[in-house]
């Protein structure tokens, strides 16, 4: 993007305002309007300040002028290099001189008692991740190895570890854990948040941070419950972070509930359509519709139609291991209607039934095949029964036939 023509007079004008900006907050202790001087990215107040730079190429000799803008010429200098940088869409050399201002501002953070600073390293952990992204689709693009996000990880590491003693300054310390859960989200390195985990609830008492971090954590170490498949805390969690939520901010409640109705459904819970619609979470309609209904074929075209959608969103395995649910269905819908046209033989139900009305679906079994799925039902405690090999027949317990999950994922039964 091109900067805007500024005179020289003006440009010093500009550049050296933002110079004694940055000194009056850090001799005020004033965090609120010295974040302000570091969000590159996000902040059009610098806009000026860009533009400036552009026009005035000896901002060094500003920042030389007086003692008490000097003394933090390791932070200014890279900043200053970093904010005309971005401006001009050179977003690598945007990054890399944000990293270096960063780790300069850390140092000096280091120094100070008490945590009036902490939302500056909120807003540096949020724009270094930025830049980083930012920084790394510019190296796609010219065939370059993408890095940065990794480079951004490794900084918030040594911020985690700035925050994470026993002064008031660890009030911080969750929110930079939430910025390392989405830089490892992205880079696919999930793994790497187990460490930052135990470090938080090992060292922390987690009530004690503020409610939309807790809400943020609950819900990135609800998604990694998910990706582990441990279903109950998955559930525990994502409830936390739905529960804690700010209920106007639609956004974010479809975001919790897009990986909560999933596990909710692998414990039989199943949504309302009033809840799908209002949340615009329409992809799992047919899903619950053929738990209802006990029909596989819509579950298996629901499952190929946003295929991608989940597959993206790491729900696929979840949402086909539901198929087990769905048989379960079909078969007690059979136990009903036999049961209406001869009480007596209602929990004998024929292998050659199950065939048939999987064939009216469309799906095509053999005997072999329906006969794992039963065997499979029974295993599970889906079904309460026993098979009668000889004759091909399912017989069922008279005692509750068909057991409820009650809120217990399948995989724990």
């Amino acid at each position: 993007m091109a900067a805007a023509y500024v005179s020289i007079a003006e440009s010093q004008r500009r550049i050296s305002g933002y110079l004694n900006r940055f000194a009056d907050a850090i001799a005020r202790q004033d965090g609120a309007a010295l974040r302000l001087l570091f969000a590159v990215s996000s902040a059009a107040s610098l806009l000026p300040v860009a533009d400036a730079l552009s026009n005035f190429h000896d901002s060094s000799r500003l920042v030389g002028q007086s003692d008490r803008i000097a003394q933090f010429s390791e932070i200014l200098l890279p900043l200053l290099r970093s904010v005309q940088s971005h401006r001009l869409g050179r977003f690598v050399e945007a990054y890399s001189s944000y990293e270096k201002a960063s780790n300069a501002f850390l140092q000096e953070f280091r120094n100070w008692e008490t945590p009036w600073a902490v939302e500056v390293l909120h807003t540096i952990a949020l724009e270094i991740r930025l830049l980083a992204e930012k920084a790394d689709r510019e190296l796609a693009e010219n065939w370059k190895s993408p890095e940065k996000l990794q480079g951004a990880g490794s900084f918030l590491m040594k911020v985690f570890g700035a925050l994470a003693g026993k002064g008031p300054k660890r009030v911080g310390a969750l929110y930079i854990t939430c910025q390392l859960f989405k830089i490892y989200f992205k880079l696919g390195t999930v793994h790497l948040c187990t460490s930052v985990i135990r470090s938080t609830e090992k060292t922390f008492d987690f009530e004690e941070f503020p409610a939309n971090d807790r809400v943020t954590y609950m819900y990135y170490t609800g998604r990694l419950e998910v990706f582990n498949e441990n279903f109950l805390a998955a559930e525990q969690k994502l409830t936390y972070a739905l529960a804690y939520s700010d209920p106007l901010n639609k956004s974010n409640m479809r975001m919790i509930l897009k990986y909560l109705i999933p596990v909710k459904l692998s414990m039989g819970i199943l949504p309302t359509m009033w809840l799908l619609e209002k949340y615009n979470l329409t992809e799992y309609t047919d899903v619950v519709n053929s738990l209802k209904t006990g029909d596989v074929r819509l579950l298996r075209k629901a499952l190929q139609d946003h295929e991608q959608m989940f597959l993206r969103s790491g729900v696929f395995l979840v949402l086909e291991k539901l198929e087990l649910q769905v048989y379960q269905r079909l078969i007690k819908k059979i136990f009903i209607i036999q049961r209406e046209k001869d009480p007596a033989r209602a929990h004998q139900i024929k292998l050659d039934v199950i065939i048939k009305a999987l064939k009216w679906l469309g799906i095509e079994m053999d005997v072999d095949e329906v006969e794992c799925i039963v065997a499979n039902l029974i295993y599970k405690n889906l079904m309460k029964g026993y098979f009668a090999h000889k004759s091909k027949v399912c017989v069922l317990s008279k005692q509750d036939p068909f057991p409820k999950l009650n809120g217990k994922p399948v995989t724990a039964s």
